[in-house]
């Protein structure tokens, strides 16, 4: 199963004054005491820094002023700690062992309840290698164990494509459809047309289509198949640098 998730990385914002956004967070993990957080986004195509706090006795605190909404994301060093929409009200982070959660505003509300359903998918997926060795020392045969497991693990890859393909279309018109959308392409070493982003693309209103981020991609991915079909030369990497690409579990807090 495709592998999605987690140090998002960051869509392009609406055009509508959105006033003001204050960032209230407090942590549980005494080891990120002392720790310095950083807020950044994209802008310019570049990834910058917004603001930056210390923790301090578990608390820290962002605030400042947008002329749209946008997604960004908590940094800890150079580490992607969860992403965040920034939008107008007070937005509560939590960061806990082994889970980490943005609430208190209509879209990060969205946003957590769609990471927690993918996260559990992610969770049931990779507990497959856990029941296949389990498997293996009671006996069963290992053509029987790899026959039942590859329909398990086809299911729930099929539930995933689902989860994802629906929180996009639903939120084709806001930050959230090409933040998710930069998700799940990130994974690629190069931007390739599968069918989920064919679908997608096909049923896209023009306000998603013209996200930067979602229009070059598709472009160059259009362009990257015309070259493979034509036996031309391989196509080129995206151009998102590493560092802004979604992680492969949005909600992993770096250790020190």
């Amino acid at each position: 199963m495709k592998k999605i998730l987690y140090t998002l990385a960051l869509a392009a914002a609406l055009t509508s004054c959105v006033g003001s956004y204050n960032v209230e967070g407090s942590s549980s993990i005494t080891a990120l005491d002392g720790s310095k957080l950083y807020l950044k986004a994209i802008k310019n195509n570049q990834l910058k820094n917004l603001d930056s706090c210390e923790v301090v006795h578990g608390e820290f605190h962002f605030s400042g002023t947008l002329d749209s909404i946008r997604m960004a994301s908590l940094y800890m060093d150079d580490e992607s700690v969860m992403p965040i929409v920034l939008e107008k009200g007070d937005i509560v982070v939590k960061i806990e062992a082994g889970r980490q959660i943005v609430s208190g505003t209509p879209l990060n509300d969205s946003l957590y309840v769609f990471i927690e359903e993918h996260n559990r998918l992610s969770n049931q997926m990779n507990e497959l290698s856990h029941k296949q060795s389990q498997m293996l020392l009671d006996g069963i045969d290992e053509a029987a164990i790899n026959e039942q497991l590859s329909v398990e693990a086809a299911k729930i890859a099929s539930d995933e494509d689902r989860l994802v393909t629906k929180f996009i279309e639903a939120n084709f018109d806001n930050v959230l459809g090409p933040g998710v959308f930069m998700m799940i392409t990130s994974q690629y070493r190069y931007p390739i047309l599968t069918p989920q982003i064919e679908d997608l693309m096909s049923k896209a209103t023009k306000v998603f289509k013209e996200d930067p981020y979602v229009k070059n991609y598709y472009k160059t991915a259009q362009e990257n198949e015309q070259r493979m079909n034509g036996l031309e030369e391989a196509p080129t990497p995206p151009a998102p640098p590493a560092s802004q690409q979604p992680s492969a579990r949005l909600t992993t807090v770096p250790q020190k």
